[in-house]
């Protein structure tokens, strides 16, 4: 799931942020009563609809980084190149680590002297779902979405370590970062492989500790990207005409793919708050295949992840993983197109 890089708020500026949003809500509440108490039970209700299939998920999550189980990402990498990409791709399909926060996990492998081709593989479809992501979809747009979203992510993967691959001979690709501060600084402050393994995470104070900060973490970012993405969700159901969409995103659009990938791909939509806006513009007509894309791209790839990664990669790299995000997505989002149809 992709995430917005958390930015400093000073002392000062904090209750003027939190006084703002309180004004705009009485002022809501003031003008316009009845919608925002419908609002409001529009997403209670979703929170309880989708609370049985989330909360498993976020215990998972929890419990992949409170075991270690996550530092056996690192290990896969020293395997030959083909069973490398196939497994980096499946973990990073099923691992709880993915926006910018792959980042530093991935400058210390390329740094280590691990090949692109599998980083790459682990670095494309680490974004795009999870344990927590999995049970979410499934609860709101059905278990096809999960699926696909899954396998989607693992085919990106090895669609992106495959290519990277096809270039292994080129010197770009056998020394992919850029020779600065940046990249030291976060191959030196990276946490990937430091808590051998242990399954029985209650056994330890510290895995149990990690354990509820990683599970808080969790249910507080799925809090804070649900809360407002649902209220927009009943907004959109509110207000937008029911045949808005159908002409350029439903199925019979030829552009209605290429569109959603262009929309999501530079667009930052937190993955969980992009799954109500996803079902509200398929109850109006988006088609499942354009859905599909909109969630891929926008996991993938964003202004913020792209932000990040242009300081710690040369140049061609870079560019490599930009057009293995959008074309991986297209893909992604026909191949679910014709499957779902």
């Amino acid at each position: 799931m992709s995430q917005l890089p958390s930015q400093p708020v000073t002392r000062s500026r904090a209750p003027l942020i939190l006084g703002a949003l309180a004004l705009i809500l009485l002022a809501s509440v003031v003008l316009w009563p009845g919608v925002m108490r419908d609002m409001a039970g529009f997403v209670l209700w979703s929170f309880v609809v989708i609370s049985p299939l989330v909360i498993p998920g976020i215990l998972l999550a929890a419990w992949i980084i409170a075991s270690g189980a996550d530092s056996a990402v690192a290990r896969v990498f020293e395997a030959r190149p083909g069973r490398a990409i196939v497994a980096a791709a499946a973990i990073g399909a099923v691992t709880p680590v993915c926006g910018v926060t792959v980042l530093p996990l991935m400058a210390g492998l390329l740094a280590a002297g691990v090949p692109l081709a599998p980083v790459m593989a682990f670095w494309l479809s680490s974004p795009v779902t999870d344990p927590a992501m999995l049970a979410t979809t499934a609860a709101m747009l059905g278990m096809s979405f999960a699926v696909g979203k899954t396998l989607g992510a693992f085919g990106l993967g090895l669609f992106g370590g495959a290519v990277t691959q096809a270039f292994s001979g080129r010197g770009w690709v056998s020394t992919p970062l850029r020779h600065n501060g940046i990249a030291a600084a976060l191959v030196a402050g990276r946490s990937g492989c430091a808590r051998p393994y242990l399954g029985a995470v209650w056994r330890d104070t510290e895995r149990r500790a990690a354990f509820r900060d990683q599970a808080w973490a969790t249910t507080r970012l799925m809090l804070i990207c649900l809360t407002p993405a649902f209220a927009a969700e009943f907004l959109l159901n509110l207000w937008l005409d029911p045949e808005a969409l159908a002409g350029i995103l439903g199925a019979q659009s030829v552009w209605a793919i290429p569109l959603s990938v262009t929309v999501g791909a530079p667009a930052y939509l937190d993955g969980y708050a992009a799954l109500p806006l996803a079902r509200g513009l398929m109850a109006h007509g988006m088609s499942p295949g354009a859905a599909m894309g909109f969630l891929v791209s926008g996991g993938v790839i964003s202004i913020w992840g792209a932000m990040a990664i242009l300081p710690v990669l040369r140049v061609k790299p870079f560019l490599l993983y930009l057009a293995l995000a959008v074309i991986g997505s297209l893909l992604v989002a026909y191949a679910f197109e014709f499957a779902v149809a």
